[in-house]
Formats: structure tokens, sequence, C-alpha cells
């Protein structure tokens, strides 16, 4: 079986672009993949297209070889936008190589430990708890979400003092536990807008009376060695981090600095499933749990399924509902606050319909750059 043709399909799931892409052998078998959109969006396609003649003709069930292949020939360690495109690849190849086994990705993997995936779900805001808590208890009933993920910042965390706004983060948590049953989980996520890590110790502390499910990306990815100085202050309150490191060389230095509880690697980011495996056996050989960032669409879902399923290390999963993806048949949806494995299909179990691929369906979408008091930026 060799590779035959690559296909790039520019989309949106909702208000976000996503790019899928398409892998055809010479035998009919037909992978997918889905790359993370960084930014600039339109520059994937031709970075994939440039990728693929160094594979094409390939066999493509030799999937490591083809991940290892792309990496060295980059000759310096390739960036986010070489990392989305490999993994993109990657998991279209993974597609493939499980199709033609006629088995699922996960049994490719050694099979599965667990029988379904445990997901939480993305509030993405701090809503006033009269209406944080109606959402919340509609997501449980609807779907059995037993654990959910919040802003800290109840307010503009440029203007006024910071202590205040940790002492109002750690009072909306108090209200979230007084209103809503016990066993519920709440995370926070920082979203990395953190500089200085006394404050982001100022808001764990501020939070820690609560129990939080876990603290996110408090202070900026870039300096390892403050991970390690946080997570030796921040008492029982779980520091989570990941989604902006790239490969098994990063999350292995954030390992050794004792830098986090659980780590947050993206499929989509650090080069595919191939890597995803690498990075989760260094964790589990630190005590770590891994948590997938994944506010992707309906098919990095299905990546990330698989690699759950089979990874013993594995904590929850970020689920993110897509309203409009029409190409997505048959997305994960959760069931009592699981997806559940889909044994009797080869591949990534989900369904693409390409009559939906058709038209370009590309929206522009960016972050809105935070502006400080005095003028000048902050990360968004």
């Amino acid at each position: 079986m060799r590779i035959s043709r690559l296909e790039t399909f520019m989309q949106r799931v909702d208000e976000r672009p996503r790019l899928l892409v398409r892998i055809e052998t010479d035998a009919g078998i037909v992978g997918w993949g889905e790359a993370y959109n960084h930014g600039p969006d339109k520059a994937l396609s031709p970075v994939i297209d440039y990728l693929f003649e160094q594979f094409r003709n390939d066999d493509p069930r030799r999937v490591t070889f083809i991940n290892q292949k792309l990496i060295q020939q980059s000759r310096f360690p390739p960036g986010a936008l070489g990392l989305a495109a490999i993994a993109a690849i990657d998991h279209a190849l993974w597609d493939i190589a499980a199709k033609a086994a006629g088995v699922p990705v996960y049994m490719l993997l050694g099979g599965h430990v667990r029988d379904r995936v445990r997901v939480y779900c993305g509030v993405y805001s701090a809503p006033d708890p009269e209406e944080a808590v109606p959402a919340i208890l509609k997501l449980n009933a609807d779907y059995g979400f037993t654990a959910f993920k919040l802003s800290p910042y109840r307010r503009n965390l440029y203007n006024g003092r910071w202590g205040a706004l940790c002492e109002e983060a750690g009072n909306y948590l108090g209200e979230l536990r007084r209103r809503l049953p016990t066993d519920f989980e709440f995370c926070f996520d920082a979203h990395a807008k953190i500089y200085e890590p006394n404050q982001a110790l100022q808001l764990a502390k501020a939070l820690e009376p609560h129990d939080p499910l876990f603290l996110e990306e408090p202070i900026r990815p870039e300096h390892i060695p403050a991970w390690g100085a946080l997570r030796q202050q921040m008492g029982t309150v779980p520091l989570a981090t990941g989604e902006s490191l790239y490969s098994r060389y990063e999350f292995l230095a954030l390992l050794n600095a004792r830098g986090a509880d659980i780590i947050q690697p993206d499929i989509c980011v650090v080069g595919g499933l191939t890597e995803m495996r690498r990075i989760a056996d260094l964790a589990d050989a630190h005590y770590v749990s891994v948590a997938p960032h994944n506010p992707m669409g309906p098919l990095a879902t299905a990546h990330n399924v698989h690699f759950c399923a089979a990874q013993v290390n594995f904590r929850f999963l970020e689920y993110k509902f897509a309203k409009e993806a029409a190409w997505a048949k048959d997305p994960y949806i959760p069931v009592d606050g699981h997806l559940d494995l889909r044994p009797d299909r080869p591949g990534w179990g989900i369904e693409i319909d390409e009559s939906g691929l058709k038209q370009d369906d590309y929206i522009h979408w960016e972050r809105v750059m935070a502006t400080k008091p005095d003028g000048s930026t902050a990360y968004p």
C-alpha cells in the first residue's frame, strides 16, 4: 500500500477556523486528520503540501517512520506551524493504518485500558452564579458532566487591586460549592495571562479553601524553573499546564522541574498521536497524569478519544460542543459525562461527509489584544 494523494480543506467549527487533511492510498483507503490553527491559518495548507512531497509513495502504515522523517527533514526543530502540520498528517496515517487492519486506532496502541473516556466541559467565562448554576445543572442533566472549567477572572484583571480580584475568585468558587452538588468539580483556566508568579500564588491560595480540581496556566510557559518554584508553594491546589509546549523535550524539562501535577499537551499541537504518547509516558514515569487540551473540532476529539482510551495515566479530556460542523456526521457526544468507545468502527470511528467540504468555509478569527490602563499591551 502506498500514499497517493493529499488534500486540505479549510473549514470552520462555529466561530473558529479549522483545517482538515485527507490522505488517500492506492488501495482506496482514506485517512483524516485535523490541524491546530495557530495562525496565520492559511499558512498551514502550503506547509502540509510541502511536507507531502517528503512522504508521497511511502507505506502509510509506517506512521512512526514518516513522523520521524518529517521532523528530521526540517533540520531545525519545527515550531507551531510545522508541528501542527505534522500532527494532521500523523493522524491521517494512524487512521489509514487502523482501517487497513480493520480495528479502531486504540487497538494499534496496545488496546484500551478503559471502556470510556471521562470529559469535562468548559463554561469559558465566569458568569454570575445566577447564570452559571442553571447552565451547569443543565449540562449535568443533559450529558452527565460532573466536572467544569471556568475563568478565575470576574472582571478585567488589569484594573484594580490584584488581591481583590483573587478574593472575588475565591468567593465565586465558594458560592458555586454552596449552590451545587458536592461531587461536582471545578477547575480554573488563567490562560497564561499572569506575569508575576507571586500573583499566581495569591490566586491559588484564594481558591484553595474550596478544593479546585486544578489551576491551569497561571503563568507564562516559557521559563520552566518558575513552574517548579510555583508548584512548591501552591499547597493542595493541583497545577496544570502544557497546551503551549511542543515537544517531549519541553515536557521533560517541566517534569524534571516538578512544575506540574497534570500536563495538558494538545494532540494537534505536539506533532500528533505519535509524539503525544511519548510525552504521556514521560509523565507517567513522574507520577503525573494527562488531561489533554482539546478546544478543537469533532475530528480532534476523535483523535483524543483513542489516545485517552489507551493511555494508563489519562485523567480527563477537555470537551467542547460543535454546533456548526456539517462535515462531521456522527461526532462523539458525552453520555453520563463520558465518551463511549466505538469498537466496531475501524480508524477514528467518526464519519466525514466529504460533500460538506466541497466549499471553502473559512472564517477569520483572532484573539483580542488586551490593553493595560497605561496603554501597554498584555497577553489576550
